[in-house]
């Protein structure tokens, strides 16, 4: 991974390679590797995972008045029984008028796993619609993607 030129993580050049071997040896002359939204994720603790846009980047991109934040800030359930009650962050930034989903981050317990499965949901297109369309699975901390409401200031 540290020699591709962009996005210097293993799994990176693990993808870049897989397409690169589709290219050279099935036949699928246009397949590359997009790395506009990548999965990343610092394993420390708590772990932090992002993908797409920060919110700078989006204004930059977008302009201020073209996006749409939501963020939430809480403690994880698994320490509700605990002295120790470390915060949850997350933030979606969305592109107005229909909230795609530009930018996707979380910090807390959980954080490293959670990605996966949103990171698909990005790379996908998918809009806040989307996701407040989707049944939460409770108790987890992944659920607050799903249900979210808009401009809770943390």
């Amino acid at each position: 991974g540290d020699v591709c030129g962009k996005a210097l993580l293993t799994p990176v050049a693990i993808a870049a390679g897989r397409h690169l071997s589709h290219r050279l040896f099935n036949g699928e002359a246009g397949r590359r590797l997009n790395y506009e939204n990548i999965p990343t994720v610092v394993f420390s603790h708590p772990p932090i995972g992002t993908i797409g846009l920060t919110q700078a980047e989006a204004e930059a991109q977008y302009g201020a008045d073209n996006i749409k934040i939501f963020q939430s800030k809480f403690t994880n359930m698994f320490y509700s029984m605990t002295t120790r009650k470390p915060k949850t962050y997350m933030k979606l930034i969305c592109v107005l008028p229909e909230e795609r989903i530009v930018g996707l981050h979380v910090l807390g317990l959980g954080a490293d796993e959670m990605l996966q499965g949103f990171a698909v949901a990005v790379v996908a297109g998918a809009t806040k619609k989307q996701f407040d369309s989707t049944v939460a699975i409770h108790p987890t901390s992944a659920e607050e993607f799903v249900t979210m409401s808009w401009g809770l200031s943390i």
